[in-house]
């Protein structure tokens, strides 16, 4: 074998070993495991590790609920996660997944929350919006699966332009970007990524109407498939207003033809309540809701 032959066959070795730690380091980068973005933030009992860290289950009985946080804060960017929910009689029973900013006077959060149900009746899913300390911006959705028999992805895309809460890549909310109208916007307070199990039966089930029922007790939700990605805080100054970063692009600036057609779907077979048409609450319609997605 001449001299050139080395050299290529070892340059073609070097090159396929790259290649191969370069797609395991990307294949093992997400989902990440448990530990490695979050942390419980409060009854460590209820919260059990599951499949080497990738799953956790909550708990919640009556001596408490749960709760775990992100350990970093992000300044856009999108967050999902997989959920398996409260199956069977899971009535006056939340499960929130949400971003909030940890701020009291102008506090930013992006909702989500799971509303149990007795028995073989929907499960709704709440969404809400704070900006600049400003919330009341409740939707609701009846989810058209049963979200307690199997995994499904829930997603809060958040950039300059909107935020849009996802369910499966369908997307159920969005919040735009109105500040030309002098409308507030969260773009300026990093947020954490949150999620609670707890009991809210004053209010959770048909406006507190159906009380839980601690003889189904311990109640169990599942999650997998963490997944962050955003600009962390402190971090560098410039990443948050990178127009470069992958969700600030075109193609996430707004909805396209597919998803705003998924959208018009859901808001039109499977909203149960809208802030902006409840003229008990807003005899004004709110400016934010007439300008479409």
């Amino acid at each position: 074998m001449n001299s050139f032959s080395v050299i290529y066959k070892n340059n073609v070795v070097a090159i396929f070993l790259v290649g191969v730690v370069t797609l395991l380091s990307v294949t093992n980068a997400k989902p990440a495991t448990f530990l490695q973005d979050f942390r419980v933030t409060w009854s460590d009992s209820h919260i059990k590790q599951l499949d080497g860290g990738k799953g956790i289950q909550l708990l919640l009985d009556q001596n408490s609920g749960c709760g775990f946080a992100s350990k970093s804060q992000y300044l856009f960017g999108r967050v999902s996660m997989k959920i398996k929910l409260i199956p069977g009689d899971s009535a006056g029973t939340v499960t929130a997944f949400y971003m909030n900013s940890d701020t009291d006077q102008v506090r930013d959060e992006l909702d989500f929350e799971f509303l149990g149900n007795r028995t073989g009746q929907p499960y709704s899913v709440q969404t809400n919006v704070y900006a600049h300390g400003k919330g009341d911006r409740e939707q609701r959705v009846n989810l058209w699966f049963d979200p307690a028999a199997d995994f499904h992805t829930y997603s809060i895309l958040w950039n300059h332009h909107h935020v849009v809460f996802s369910v499966d890549e369908v997307p159920i909310r969005v919040y735009k970007n109105n500040e030309a109208k002098g409308l507030p916007f969260p773009k300026v307070q990093p947020m954490g990524i949150y999620s609670t199990l707890w009991e809210a039966d004053d209010w959770a089930t048909r406006g507190g109407l159906e009380k839980i029922d601690w003889n189904k007790a311990p109640f169990y939700a599942y999650y997998k498939d963490f997944d962050i990605e955003g600009c962390p805080a402190p971090g560098p100054s410039a990443c948050a207003s990178n127009p470069t970063n992958w969700w600030e692009g075109t193609g996430y600036q707004q909805l396209d033809a597919v998803a705003a057609r998924r959208y018009r779907w859901v808001r039109t077979n499977h909203m149960v309540y809208d802030y902006c048409t409840d003229k008990q609450r807003n005899p004004v319609t709110p400016p934010e809701c007439m300008d479409g997605i």
